[in-house]
């Protein structure tokens, strides 16, 4: 079965827009957009909101970005019971119920399912555990108000940190995973602790690679660093993984 992804950009303080802008529109840096292309051309189908699909339908078609063929190419399905036609080219309209709608796109066959804006669908896909993972571009501002990313969850949405990268802008990209599901559509949960790898980052002109001692070697509150290519073998490391480029390895 396929998987439901949100790709979104937010603030440091959680919002997607507030009154001094919209996360979006904040700049990339290269190397984030060679790899956000790279995913979203391996993408099976495009979901999203009436109010980003109009926005999205009135751009990409005549947009010269990098973004606009596999935004024009790959299908998308906009979830809405007030939009008459959905005129985009390969595009179509899901009127039923979002539960029934995503369990139909996760059954047919094709890569993931990106879903794209930051409105009521956004926040419904989370608040009915529908989301299986979360890529998130957090930039380096906070904007004290406005669109959040999540709106009214029913109970605390637990993550699991799989990889993260920080730029030289100081954007940072975090993915997770639920880790509280009762149904995983993706079949049994791992039967072994999944395994995350640390990325390197520069530091005052050096480029060094650090590993947090494990829980029994050193407790949390006597956390140290030491320089070394280790591995992070259980995911209970990771809250304490600050400053440090996580990535999941094998599993």
């Amino acid at each position: 079965m396929r998987n439901v992804v949100l790709m979104m950009s937010v603030s440091i303080d959680g919002f997607v827009a507030g009154h001094h802008g919209h996360a979006g529109a904040l700049p990339e840096p290269d190397e984030l957009k060679r790899w956000k292309l790279a995913r979203v051309r391996q993408a099976g189908t495009h979901i999203m909101g009436r109010v980003t699909y109009e926005e999205m339908a009135a751009h990409w078609p005549t947009s010269t970005d990098d973004y606009a063929a596999p935004m024009n190419e790959i299908p998308k399905v906009v979830f809405s019971k007030t939009l008459d036609a959905a005129t985009w080219a390969q595009s179509s309209i899901a009127r039923g119920d979002l539960d029934d709608e995503i369990a139909t796109l996760r059954r047919q066959a094709g890569g993931e399912i990106i879903a794209w804006g930051a409105g009521s669908l956004a926040q419904s896909l989370s608040r009915a555990g529908l989301v299986d993972e979360y890529v998130l571009v957090i930039h380096p501002v906070a904007f004290g108000g406005g669109l959040p990313l999540f709106r009214d969850l029913p109970n605390a949405l637990r993550l699991e940190l799989l990889e993260a990268r920080t730029f030289d802008t100081g954007t940072v990209l975090h993915i997770y995973e639920p880790i509280d599901r009762a149904d995983r559509p993706r079949g049994s949960a791992p039967t072994e602790p999944r395994r995350h790898t640390f990325r390197s980052f520069r530091t005052q002109g050096r480029m060094q690679r650090w590993r947090l001692r494990t829980p029994s070697e050193e407790s949390p509150s006597r956390i140290t660093r030491r320089p070394t290519s280790g591995i992070c073998a259980s995911s209970a490391e990771l809250p304490i993984c600050s400053r440090t480029m996580v990535r999941r390895y094998g599993g």
